[in-house]
């Protein structure tokens, strides 16, 4: 397990941590400048909250779910069936005292249940069940990261954003449907020092596969029903979900149609929806990450763009573990390929209005950038009509690119003016 999602190591000391990190708090709350023994995971959740308007001496979780609506919320979720396996793997066997609570994708906690002596002291904090934990509700925690990054990580003591949690250790790791991929919930261990050891986290790991593979052991014996898709739960007379399109065609930020509806995109949620439809069977983080950065993107930073990102596109899109698309996503790079197929040369480069994300420096971008050049030069210069390639050399995105001159200067009579002009503007350009 990764140093960035463990709290500590098996040599390190606590309580010089819990000072050193106490230190880094004070200095974020008081100044906003990160420093110290900070995990990045921790600083950028410590930003999040901030940004969320978490005041860390005052913020109280929300008590969102009592009463009848608990109840009902419970008897609906599909970790309800999973909850007999996690008490004898997390209670019954329990090393210790400590608190297990398993909350909803939304931060809600459905189930706390534990140690009572602890659960009486919890409450003071609101962790209790109802209250919602995700990180715009009640900063660092462990459930709250788990399921703003869709990871397994644990918050030791100072390491929580309130003040008022700061006695508390946990690791937490999000649940998922074990047939759609789909975040449903989070596990999450709470108690003292001894909950933010490397074990802790390992068997919270464990205890969320076993889970989600107790949900679909249930369906296949008939025992729960089989996850509803998007066409079970739409109205018979919904109109079916209109195209997905990205275009990143000479621009530096993409245009991404979800039905109907434009959307503008960042710099690089451009060059992650690119990479993800040209990847469809999808990615790991690590493999997401390199193709995103010569030097490999943080699998932190990964993880929180796609969290910004399904925020910003809805949740029918992007799908995890790995990260993939949920529905077919067009970009106008396929439009090109597919006029070049047909042979329609001229809608080819009329759709073609410039480089691929042309100030992306992402290894992975920058392939498909030269991939799609190369192929339609080589294409035009072997089929097109001159005109076509003419036409192409004096668009203003194209004028300086050597390859569009060369192939436009192989197809006209070398005795021609064109020709001549071509020739020039290679060697102005060095060539």
């Amino acid at each position: 397990m990764s140093r960035a999602w463990n709290a500590w190591s098996w040599d390190t000391d606590p309580d010089a941590l819990r000072r050193d990190v106490a230190v880094a708090h004070e200095r974020f709350t008081g100044s906003g400048r990160l420093s110290g023994r900070v995990r990045p995971v921790v600083g950028e959740s410590w930003r999040r909250s901030a940004m969320h308007g978490v005041d860390p001496d005052r913020t109280l979780p929300r008590l969102e779910l009592t009463g009848p609506d608990l109840r009902a919320q419970r008897s609906a979720h599909p970790l309800a069936v999973a909850m007999p396996l996690l008490r004898r793997l997390l209670l019954d066997t329990a090393p210790g005292p400590q608190i297990v609570a398993v909350g909803d994708a939304s931060g809600r906690l459905l189930w706390v249940e534990g140690d009572h002596q602890l659960r009486s002291s919890a409450e003071a904090m609101h962790f209790v069940e109802g209250a919602n934990w995700h990180e715009r509700s009640a900063g660092t925690s462990a459930p709250g990261i788990a399921l703003a990054l869709d990871h397994e990580v644990q918050v030791f003591a100072s390491e929580h954003f309130s003040r008022g949690v700061q006695r508390w250790s946990c690791s937490a790791a999000p649940l998922h449907d074990p047939d759609t991929g789909a975040l449903i919930g989070v596990l999450d261990l709470t108690g003292e020092d001894h909950l933010a050891s490397p074990q802790a986290l390992a068997l919270v790991r464990a205890a969320a596969t076993a889970a989600e593979m107790e949900i679909r052991a249930q369906r296949i014996s008939g025992l729960l029903p089989a996850p509803r898709t998007a066409a079970d739960r739409a109205e018979p007379t919904a109109p079916a979900p209109g195209p997905a399109r990205l275009r990143v065609l000479g621009r530096d930020q993409g245009l991404l149609e979800l039905d109907g509806v434009p959307v503008e995109l960042s710099g690089r949620h451009s060059e992650i929806l690119l990479l993800l439809a040209r990847h469809p069977r999808g990615l790991t983080g690590e493999a997401l990450g390199a193709l995103l950065h010569e030097r490999d993107a943080s699998p932190v930073t990964v993880r929180a763009e796609m969290s910004r990102l399904r925020r910003l596109v809805g949740p029918g899109l992007l799908a995890s573990r790995p990260y993939r698309l949920r529905r077919p996503l067009d970009t106008d790079l396929d439009e090109v390929r597919r006029h070049l197929a047909e042979g329609c040369y001229r809608q080819a480069v009329s759709v073609y209005e410039g480089p691929v994300l042309p100030r992306s420096e992402a290894p992975g971008v920058a392939e498909a950038r030269d991939e799609l050049q190369a192929e339609v030069c080589e294409v035009l210069a072997a089929k097109a009509d001159p005109q076509v390639l003419l036409s192409w050399s004096e668009h203003p995105e194209w004028r300086e690119d050597p390859r569009v001159l060369a192939a436009a200067l192989r197809s006209v009579d070398p005795d021609s003016p064109r020709h001549a002009g071509l020739r020039g503007r290679l060697r102005r350009l060095g060539r």
